[in-house]
């Protein structure tokens, strides 16, 4: 039977619940138990596909074609189970579906109500996420509840996994809590009355913590801890303390000897092998003991939140850890990025590399660090928007193509070389339809799709013949400027069968030692196990550049 971990969040938000949870999962897992994380987002979208990473963070893909919250990232870096459209769900999704089933008359006439019609639903969701009845039923699911306790959007959420706690039994069910004990420095204390209060609130809903994860930016010591298990009834050895660490890696092995992962495992009465984990050990180890360092310019307009590039920052350091050396990201706004300014900004660096994103803002400045990494042989990595502008790049200054453009940024640009096609299939084989007119949320190419690879690239040599990777874009190269662009030099190195989309771009290794654009995104799938092979080979570019670059001075 499933057992379920729910975990919960109070005080003040971005305490790091999804670390916590994929912590807890990870730790599990190492125990021989089969793990999934289901997140539960209180806001009233459908998916954050169409929220600013500003307000959001990074939308997170998954091979089914879900835009999905970034902790989903976190969970599938964490543990091996890969996440799937019923792993995240909004209270936007909740409603929506309530609301067509009173449309259609499923609930017989009856008074459409919170309680028990949308907590019904939610639970529903919630058991679907953890396969319950099918070949897919895990051991454990751990349900992350955004938001903070107290917040009017949540409660639903809140009532419903009480719910099922109460109808799974004692044994079957455990709540965890994050909460925050702030340090005041006037006072030169650490103070535990949040933490009562959040917990006080939690407990008015029906619901008291097995286990209270106390995140503060020091260790909170045993009388501070001793403190807050008389408050709020959670016993001594409950209260774990969760404090700023270097590196997040780092936090399965500190939740482990505190003892998190033996009182779940008694409470859902779980008799399982210790925990092993010593490849995290290990992780830390390299991270902690690199052998060099690079540093990547990162391109984007998305600079002032690092929670915007949150799984690209994480590839690049998988691959820093595969090459043994730290990566160094350092941001650039493309707004600034000009012809004149150009070299001097980024002329110090080892790599270049250009995200996606969407809209015109920054986008001339994106092409600027595009022509001087080609230009001046620096490495290159283009993701999605990024291939484009690498595209528009080369046909306004190698193929002639005179104000060359996407139709994204100017519809009337002479030469279309990126542009909204309008069908294609979809990851799970379907057709797919849209034009300039369709919702913004959910009409992109989404999820993993494959293509070949041209034999003889540098593509070819990471890959292999066959790359599948994850998408989320809504323009693609046009396909009559491919021979256009061919024909100047460009190689286009993978494409789609059916339609023809362009999915890799590079510049043969005679003209420019690494220079690649990806219509996907690459660091959806990396690992700090495995890696990347793209970021891998993108790194080992990147020391190359930094040693020639070096040789010559």
């Amino acid at each position: 039977m499933t057992k379920f971990v729910f975990v919960t969040g109070g005080v003040v938000s971005s305490l790091g619940k999804g670390i916590a949870s994929a912590s807890l999962a990870a730790i599990l897992e190492s125990r021989g138990l089969k793990v999934t994380l289901i997140k539960l987002d209180p806001y009233l979208n459908v998916d954050p596909g169409t929220m600013s990473p500003f307000q959001h963070g990074e939308v997170f893909v998954t091979d089914d074609g879900a835009e999905t919250d970034l902790d989903l990232g976190h969970y599938e870096r964490f543990i091996t189970t890969r996440m799937k459209k019923s792993n995240n769900f909004t209270s936007g999704q909740i409603y929506k579906n309530v609301l067509e089933k009173e449309r259609r008359g499923d609930y017989l006439g009856k008074t459409v109500q919170v309680i028990p019609h949308v907590t019904n639903e939610i639970q529903e969701y919630v058991k679907r996420g953890a396969g319950l009845g099918t070949p897919d039923a895990v051991d454990v699911a751990i349900v992350e509840i955004g938001g903070t306790v107290g917040d009017i959007e949540s409660l639903p959420f809140l009532e419903a996994v009480r719910q099922i706690a109460l109808k799974a039994g004692p044994t079957n069910a455990a709540f965890v809590h994050l909460t925050y004990v702030p340090w005041i420095a006037a006072a030169g204390e650490l103070k535990t009355k949040p933490t009562q209060h959040t917990v006080q609130k939690l407990r008015e809903i029906g619901i008291q913590p097995d286990a209270l994860l106390c995140r503060a930016d020091r260790e909170v010591p045993a009388e501070e801890r001793e403190k807050i298990s008389l408050f709020t009834n959670v016993h001594s050895h409950g209260v774990i303390s969760m404090w700023d660490v270097d590196t997040i890696y780092k936090v399965p092995r500190m939740l482990h000897q505190q003892g998190l992962d033996e009182i779940i495992c008694m409470k859902l009465q779980m008799f399982t092998r210790p925990a092993d984990l010593r490849t995290w050990d290990n992780l830390v180890h390299e991270v902690e003991h690199p052998k060099g360092q690079v540093t990547v310019a990162m391109c984007g307009k998305y600079t002032d939140l690092s929670d915007s590039y949150k799984s690209l920052n994480e590839a690049l350091r998988h691959a820093g850890i595969h090459n043994h050396v730290k990566v160094k990201i350092e941001y650039v706004d493309s707004e600034t990025l000009s012809d004149e300014n150009v070299a001097e900004v980024l002329g110090g660096y080892d790599a270049v590399l250009v995200p996606g994103g969407f809209g015109k803002r920054g986008v001339e400045g994106k092409i600027c660090a595009a022509r001087y990494a080609r230009e001046h042989k620096v490495p290159y990595l283009g993701i999605c928007l990024g291939m484009q502008v690498a595209t528009i790049e080369y046909a306004r200054h190698m193929a002639g193509l005179t104000g060359a453009n996407s139709t994204e940024f100017e519809p009337d640009a002479p030469h279309k070389v990126i542009a909204l096609i309008d069908e294609w299939q979809d990851a799970d084989g379907s057709i797919q339809k849209r034009d300039a007119n369709s919702d913004l949320g959910g009409t992109m190419r989404l999820g993993a799709q494959s293509s070949d690879v041209k034999p003889d690239t540098l593509a070819h040599q990471i890959y292999g013949p066959v790359v599948t990777e994850r998408h989320r874009h809504r323009y693609e190269a046009n396909e009559h400027y491919l021979d256009r662009l061919q024909e100047a030099g460009l190689v286009i190195s993978a494409i789609t069968q059916r339609e023809k989309l362009t999915e890799m771009v590079e510049l043969p290794q005679s003209v420019h030692p690494w220079y690649i654009g990806v219509q996907f995104h690459p660091e959806f799938k990396s690992t700090p196990w495995d890696g990347h092979p793209l970021f891998i080979s993108y790194i080992q570019a990147a020391l190359h550049h930094q040693t020639a670059t070096k040789g010559r001075a």
